[in-house]
């Protein structure tokens, strides 16, 4: 009966030890299928807009055109290689905004919600600062900044929304008319989680994914503006929204 029972123990185990195996394998296969960036259009962009790129750290790249006065601190959209964006990063930087692009862990922003601290203190010269996130991105910024509501000027959602309350900041929301990632209905009924007075715009021919470049996102519509079109109306509402 000692033998039975010792088996079946053993068997428990590892059943066990076999089923998290296969969770943490399915879950590392999963994130390794990611967006990629499209480098070279990346790169002729961002090259192109004549402004300075450094990148600090593995983690952090910053964009600065010939002003400095506020900052911009971006989450990348979940499952898309961080460098996708900074063509709009550069655009936005050619536009006077000072931009920190921050890379997260398995290219998800909800491992690290809170990598926006410490960025402030780092870049002193920069007088006031505001969070921005494309989709998952934008919403785990709006978590964070929801625990910091006072340590920023605003937040800027790209086809995004914030389920936690931050209706005492100001908010700038942009989703393009061909979207069909963002889930519109979740998006009407967390517009409570904002001040009343937010600032909407809407994109006429913008997609899901042209707030980066990386190609086609599955389950978006189909844009009717380029990539560089979507990437320089976002940047004129960003900068309207902090400079204006």
């Amino acid at each position: 009966m000692a033998g039975n029972s010792k088996r079946k123990v053993l068997v428990s185990l590892f059943t066990t030890i076999s089923i998290i195996v296969l969770l943490v394998g399915a879950f590392f296969i999963y994130c390794g299928v990611y967006y990629h960036a499209d480098k070279d259009a990346v790169n002729s962009y961002v090259e192109s807009q004549n402004i300075t790129r450094e990148q600090v750290d593995k983690n952090t790249i910053v964009f600065k055109g010939d002003s400095v006065s506020s900052g911009l601190i971006f989450y990348p959209g979940g499952k898309v290689e961080w460098t996708a964006y900074e063509p709009l990063m550069a655009a936005c930087a050619k536009r006077g905004i000072f931009c920190v692009l921050l890379k997260m862990p398995l290219n998800l922003a909800i491992f690290k919600s809170n990598a926006a601290k410490g960025i402030k203190e780092r870049f002193p010269e920069v007088n006031e600062w505001y969070l921005c996130g494309h989709s998952l991105g934008g919403s785990m910024a709006a978590s964070y900044l929801s625990k910091n509501i006072n340590d920023y000027k605003g937040i800027i959602f790209l086809g995004s929304y914030s389920t936690s309350d931050i209706s005492s900041s100001k908010v700038l929301s942009i989703y393009g008319s061909e979207d069909k990632v963002m889930n519109k209905k979740n998006y009407d009924k967390n517009k409570s989680n904002l001040p009343s007075n937010f600032t909407e715009r809407i994109i006429q021919g913008g997609c899901h994914a042209y707030y980066g470049m990386y190609g086609y996102q599955r389950g978006d519509g189909t844009p009717t503006i380029s990539n560089i079109e979507q990437i320089e109306i976002t940047a004129n509402y960003i900068r309207d929204f902090i400079l204006i």
